[in-house]
């Protein structure tokens, strides 16, 4: 999975429809793990205080990867997918603060690895 965080907000969204059509032609459980994959990066690139751009961009990504996901799992996991988006969404429209506190930044970093282990349990892959 490539992360392109310097994606101009004009070719973002074509850049993903691009992206849904190989994502869609995976089973569920290797698209559960991509999320899962994602989330583990934020929290890897999130330890850098100039990963920012970055750190935004595998959140942005991951909101898509569940937008994709959730139609084809049980409705348990959808529902979780759900609650991990609106999750995203809330850290995304306060990533200023979160960022420049420490200790929030950490806390997110903490959840999206808890996510991480999660969706990775729930894929069946490990």
């Amino acid at each position: 999975m490539r992360c392109s965080p310097h994606t101009e907000h004009g070719n973002e969204l074509s850049f993903f429809l691009t992206k849904k059509t190989r994502y869609k032609q995976d089973p569920s459980n290797i698209q559960l793990g991509g999320i899962a994959a994602n989330l583990a990066r934020v929290r890897s690139f999130g330890c850098d205080p100039d990963n920012s751009k970055s750190v935004i961009f595998l959140l942005r990504e991951t909101r898509f990867f569940i937008d994709w996901a959730a139609p084809d799992v049980s409705l348990e996991i959808a529902i979780e997918l759900r609650d991990l988006q609106r999750l995203i969404t809330r850290w995304l429209f306060a990533w200023e603060h979160i960022w420049t506190d420490e200790t929030e930044r950490e806390t997110v970093l903490q959840t999206a690895k808890a996510w991480s282990d999660r969706l990775l349990a729930r894929s069946g892959l490990i």
